[in-house]
């Protein structure tokens, strides 16, 4: 595989959006919100009483998600704005992203709030970001301009991560007065961070043409298009089964994520420690990830999906039963593995099997339920928690969705899904 032929203007500034907006997946999102959370914020609340209204915190901005997403896609795609709309969202993010550091020790309300709204405008803008896959790729393609965006992202969020979490252990070095004066000032630096590497996804990445377009943002167009789409998933009935198995797996990708730094101090592991996994799920998803693309090119993007829910169904059983940081380590390296691939190749595979005039629409179905995933998962730890005082059953309660997401998976034709998508488009 020559990778040079992949590495054009619009390819290289589109993936590049990844680097920028995977600080705050892995700085906030997974690591410093839910510590200091736990350690500043929310300092004196019980372990499963902090976990709730994390996992709350999260299912709230995932709803709004899910409600705003297909709505925001059929606009997008009447009104040619998927760049617009990328950028309000992206904005969004990044202002609130910085307003976390103005928030005092306690303030634990005034924190959810923000985190809610920063974590609305890093997923409301995804949606925009994944639907111009189809304008800078051809199908052949798909597979490795996907990867190459989430080896970019696990690459981009890593360094800075490594930064910050220098700062934090070392604050004196730089200048800080105390580690909480660095994990602070973190959030400062995701948000320029987020903005400075967002430029070239706006200046180099354009979006298709239709003739039966306007520039203006039209709701009720929109409206009309919304239950056009509709109708035409639910006559797609290869999209349809692939959105719902995706539904299941990415839920338990989404939770692990985003709770594994909450159940790795549940059950007793140092902050530092949990920290040092992230770092090695990153820098271990980097070249994973672009060799998942390569065996997706090979082998097919369904095949290799299906082989990392096997994985992870283990790993979340493993995870119930570890005892030490030796066994998270191990964890986060098999994570890191598979993480990557999972993520690119499920985006990939929707690529080929939609109508590509309508990529934002049908990607906004695409977020909607990845992110009504993101409802129950961290829910269902929390309340499984709470219910049993037993964090090991929490994490062992999400093994069902990636059984249910695989065996759905297993039945989705990806050939007669092209088929489908391609009649629609003449």
């Amino acid at each position: 595989m020559k990778i040079k032929q992949y590495l054009t203007k619009p390819v290289i500034s589109w993936a590049l959006y990844d680097w920028a907006n995977s600080a705050f997946a892995v700085v906030v999102l997974t690591a410093f919100f839910p510590i200091f959370f736990k350690s500043y914020w929310s300092s004196g609340t019980d372990v499963a009483t902090s976990t709730l209204q994390l996992g709350v915190a999260n299912s709230v901005s995932s709803i709004v998600i899910v409600l705003l997403a297909p709505f925001l896609g059929a606009i997008a795609d009447a009104s040619q704005a998927k760049k617009r709309f990328l950028v309000s969202f992206g904005l969004v993010g990044i202002i609130m992203t910085g307003c976390l550091f103005f928030i005092g020790e306690g303030q634990w309300l005034i924190a959810i709030i923000c985190f809610i709204i920063a974590t609305i405008g890093f997923m409301g803008a995804n949606i925009f970001y994944d639907s111009l896959l189809v304008n800078i790729a051809t199908k052949d393609k798909y597979d490795v301009v996907s990867a190459l965006g989430y080896s970019l992202g696990y690459l981009g969020g890593g360094l800075l991560f490594s930064i910050t979490v220098a700062m934090t252990l070392w604050p004196e070095s730089f200048g800080f007065s105390s580690k909480t004066a660095a994990v602070q000032f973190s959030f400062v630096a995701v948000s320029l961070w987020w903005f400075i590497f967002s430029l070239p996804i706006i200046f180099f990445v354009h979006e298709s043409k239709k003739t039966d377009a306007t520039n203006k943002i039209d709701i009720s167009s929109g409206l009309q298009q919304l239950k056009q789409t509709f109708k035409e998933i639910r006559s797609l009935k290869v999209v349809s089964l692939f959105l719902i198995a995706y539904w299941f797996y990415i839920d338990g990708v989404d939770t692990i994520v985003r709770m594994a730094i909450d159940y790795g101090m549940s059950i007793g592991l140092e902050t530092t420690d949990l920290i040092k996994a992230i770092l090695i799920t990153q820098f271990v998803g980097f070249p994973s990830a672009l060799l998942f693309g390569y065996f997706g090119q090979k082998w097919g993007a369904k095949r290799i999906v299906l082989f990392t829910i096997c994985a992870y169904l283990i790993l979340t059983i493993l995870a119930s039963m570890m005892d030490n940081v030796k066994e998270f380590y191990i964890l986060a390296i098999c994570i890191g593995l598979v993480q990557g691939g999972i993520q690119s190749l499920s985006r990939s595979f929707y690529a080929r099997i939609i109508p590509h005039t309508k990529s934002a629409e049908f990607f906004g179905f695409y977020n909607m339920l990845g992110k009504f995933a993101a409802v129950l998962g961290p829910l269902l730890m929390g309340v499984v928690g709470v219910l049993t005082g037993n964090p090991r059953i929490s994490i062992l309660s999400i093994a069902v969705l990636f059984l249910i997401g695989g065996v759905l998976l297993y039945f989705v034709d990806e050939q007669k899904g092209i088929q489908m998508a391609k009649a629609l488009e003449d």
